[in-house]
């Protein structure tokens, strides 16, 4: 048995899998986000921490002689957050996570320090990596930044609490802008520009590889056995593609989840910084991939239930599957811009925006307009990487719509396949990485699911969907210049 804890943003899930791919149990506790000041986006890791024991208190009660099976536990996280720890251990402010915009002039004074930052690290300097917020509390927190011992990843600090270890794996690594990420390891380079050296970083390890043990007074907190192996793990994208089995190069997915992503496996380190795609570690030995992000996709969906008096994305979702092929053609264009943008934009700075309102417009038209819209940025992103090789995998809140998924496909014009148990994400994917660190073999472990249901593109919307798309992707151009004002 072997158990998979996932750190999103919304949630901290954990799942119970068996040595047949069996699904035993699936526990999960809610997660707030702190927004104190515009752009800023935080976490207490002590709420992340409260949440574990929630989850694995109730594996306990639902599944005993399941979780006393276990013989390792994987870990996958939300990326690039930056949890700073004392030389005691003790965490120094609430960490700044992934979707945190504060950064957007440090990353400029990154990139003019090392010009040749994306041949390193793959990527372009983002806020949301990991590296821009060390930059930024160096300079506005300076009391916290000379108190700093070790910086972690979210999933990395849960890892330092279950063991006392300080490790990070190759792929959740890559998102920090510290990585060499063709090397996989750390660069001296990129550590001294932000003030740090190889002390304040975690021992890096494969995602398939054993990186500690849990402590054994937790392991008889919550009726574990001795010496429970614990995997490397993964970044949440990295490890949701090792629960798709996506470990080959050619194979992807497309997530809509909080933010959005294009995920694509690639044998070799293959960057691409002028088009903001990323380039990172896959979570196995001698594999990476690319991936588009954008930083609002369900979550948008949320935002405007909320706003327009929709009671829930459900409702909304509903709505906007009445509008027929002609109201379509009507609705006003959505810029999904609520959090600024990654990919292909870059742009901490950019926002959301209803374009070409009317009195003839209501709820259902708008609720369109939003679920396209976050379809259009994909979009945006796919055509920044390199094509598929056959069906992308569907993954994400937003998968549990057949209505959104084939609207996706349509306007992604390549054919979605939802798996069973593809709802699992990340948890699946850090299970069966703990499988890996126990000796499973990689064919064996990363199967594909059954197929449950594929999305066809429909030919015949094409043409509709690729002129509303193309007057979406002009706006942005247009706009940009008025959005850092």
């Amino acid at each position: 048995m072997y158990l998979g804890l996932d750190l999103g943003t919304s949630e901290l899930k954990g799942l119970l899998l068996a040595d047949d791919h069996r699904i035993v149990g699936v526990a999960r506790a809610s997660l707030s986000v702190s927004r104190p000041q515009p752009l800023w986006s935080e976490q207490a890791p002590s709420q992340w921490w409260l949440a574990l024991d929630e989850v694995m208190r109730s594996l306990r009660a639902a599944h005993g002689d399941a979780l006393a099976a276990v013989r390792g536990i994987g870990l996958s996280g939300q990326m690039h957050g930056a949890v700073l720890l004392d030389a005691k251990g003790e965490v120094l402010r609430p960490a700044i996570l992934w979707n945190d915009g504060r950064s957007a002039a440090q990353c400029a004074e990154l990139t003019a320090a090392v010009p040749r930052l994306a041949d390193i690290a793959g990527n372009l300097a983002m806020p949301g990596f990991t590296a821009p917020k060390l930059m930024w509390v160096r300079t506005h927190e300076p009391e916290v930044f000379a108190c700093i011992d070790k910086v972690l990843l979210p999933k990395d600090w849960l890892r330092f609490m279950l063991s006392g270890e300080a490790v990070s794996d190759m792929s959740d690594a890559a998102g920090t802008l510290w990585l060499d990420v063709a090397r996989r390891d750390w660069s001296d380079e990129l550590l001294a520009v932000t003030g740090l050296t190889r002390a304040h970083m975690p021992r890096l390890v494969e995602g398939s590889a054993p990186s500690a043990t849990l402590k054994r007074a937790l392991a008889q907190r919550w009726s574990l056995g001795a010496d429970v192996c614990i995997a490397g793990g993964a970044g949440d994208n990295a490890a949701s593609a090792v629960g798709m089995g996506l470990v080959e190069a050619g194979q992807g997915f497309v997530s809509l989840g909080t933010s959005g992503v294009i995920f694509i496996c690639g044998a070799a380190f293959a960057p691409n910084p002028a088009q903001a795609v990323h380039a990172f570690c896959h979570a196995l030995p001698g594999r990476w991939h690319q991936m588009s992000v954008m930083l609002s996709a369900a979550s948008a969906v949320t935002w405007a239930a909320r706003s327009f008096g929709l009671t829930d994305e459900a409702t909304l979702l509903a709505a906007a599957a009445t509008l027929d092929p002609a109201a379509r053609a009507q609705a006003p264009l959505f810029l999904p811009y609520l959090s600024g943008e990654r990919s292909p934009h870059n742009d901490a700075q950019a926002q959301g925006l209803l374009f070409g309102l009317t009195h003839a417009h209501g709820p259902a038209d708008i609720a369109y307009a939003v679920v396209e819209g976050v379809s259009f940025g994909l979009r945006d992103g796919l055509d920044t990487l390199e094509r598929p090789r056959g069906d992308l995998a569907l993954v994400g809140g937003g998968a549990r719509s057949v209505w959104w998924a084939q609207l996706l496909a349509d306007i992604l014009e390549v054919p979605l396949a939802l798996g069973e148990g593809g709802e699992a994400g990340g948890a699946l994917g850090a299970a069966r990485l703990a499988w890996l660190a126990d000796g499973g073999d990689i064919a064996q472990v990363c199967q594909q699911p059954a197929l449950r249901q594929r999305f066809g593109p429909d030919a015949a919307q094409a043409a509709a969907h690729r002129a509303r798309h193309a007057r979406f992707h002009a706006l942005y151009p247009v706009l940009q210049p008025f959005f850092a004002g």
